[in-house]
């Protein structure tokens, strides 16, 4: 999978991109990241990629130009058509139902914005997917680009030590997971479950999915009233 990232501050993703699973998945050939300058489509000598908007109102708008001359030079990048995607609090909440969609993508093409948004005709023009990873301000698209890159990188096959660990994880069954113990046995008086300890891999197995339930029904109900939901791994 290639996934080019549209922003403001291509450093901000440098060190995220440089390490742990994201890191190994393009070094496996899995991933290509490609990390482009909005600001470098600027036409003025100040580089300006935003402006005041019309009518009044605080703060800062971004520019149609910038952005249109960076989309169109980045998708002649590579011939394989890329999936428009805007970072936006309007958009289509960010789940793992989502991020599986995502994942069986050749290409991404992700619009990070800043300060109070985008020139609405950036929306009309482009017809990007918007995608919100929650119902919080942040300072820009950045952040949430990645949250998508992670999200999408881990189901990708090969990205992963072990593949089924995907499908174990909170969220990919649509329940919390279920706890989980490491060495010593025990720890201040704080003991392993003996199921655990049992081998017996039927009634592990049984342990693990009625944990799974229980803990989903105290910390998110929310998710067994929805069917067929996948949520956004925390």
């Amino acid at each position: 999978m290639r996934i080019d990232l549209l922003t403001l501050f291509p450093e901000a993703f440098e060190s995220i991109f440089a390490s742990s699973i994201i890191q190994r998945a393009q070094q496996k050939g899995l991933l290509e990241i490609v990390l482009t300058n909005i600001r470098d489509f600027a036409l003025d000598k100040h580089n300006s990629v935003d402006d005041k908007p019309y009518g009044g109102g605080p703060g800062m708008v971004m520019m149609c130009q910038p952005i249109f001359d960076c989309l169109e030079h980045v998708e002649a990048l590579d011939p394989a058509k890329g999936r428009r995607i805007m970072l936006s609090p309007q958009g289509r909440p960010f789940d793992q139902m989502l991020a599986r969609e995502l994942a069986h993508e050749q290409r991404l093409i992700l619009i990070a914005g800043h300060y109070e948004g985008f020139d609405e005709r950036i929306r009309i023009g482009l017809q990007p997917l918007e995608v919100s990873i929650g119902d919080y301000v942040l300072t820009g698209g950045e952040i949430p680009a990645m949250v998508i890159v992670d999200a999408v990188t881990r189901l990708l096959p090969g990205a992963l030590g072990d593949d089924t660990s995907a499908e174990e994880e909170s969220f990919s069954s649509g329940l919390l997971e279920y706890p989980q113990y490491t060495r010593p046995k025990s720890f201040r008086d704080l003991e392993v479950p003996d199921v655990l300890l049992s081998g017996h891999h039927e009634r592990i197995k049984d342990w693990r999915n009625q944990q799974a339930k229980e803990r989903t029904r105290l910390r998110r109900p929310d998710l067994l009233t929805e069917p067929s939901t996948e949520r956004q791994e925390q």
